[in-house]
């Protein structure tokens, strides 16, 4: 199963997330749901990157994680924010239709 984890502040802005773990779906390379979530967590931090500048993650296999600098400008905020919430949607939608294999939990802290 692929855990993920959504970290909000008491405002709800995204600060991390985790990925953790294969789904176990499909034969290994050919696994659509890991390749879903795969491709919703590289496009966040893809955009995160080109657009707000973040570059705060590590990854290896079965493992990303990505945290949002507490020193983070406005301007860059707002983005970020608009692509981690664009993110969340999408790996919920994809725990919508593969609720087997994935599993979505937000935390605030």
């Amino acid at each position: 199963m692929i855990n993920i984890s959504i970290v909000r502040d008491k405002k709800g802005f995204i600060w991390e997330f985790t990925v953790k773990g294969h789904a176990g779906y499909g034969k290994y390379g050919s696994d659509i749901v890991c390749a879903a979530v795969s491709v919703v967590a590289y496009t966040a931090i893809g955009a995160l990157d080109e657009l707000a500048g973040i570059k705060n993650y590590s990854e290896k296999d079965g493992y990303m994680k990505c945290s949002i600098p507490l020193d983070i400008p406005e301007d860059k905020k707002q983005t970020a924010g608009i692509i981690l919430e664009t993110m969340a949607i999408g790996f919920k939608q994809v725990r919508n239709a593969y609720g087997k294999y994935v599993s979505v939990l937000e935390e605030e802290v």
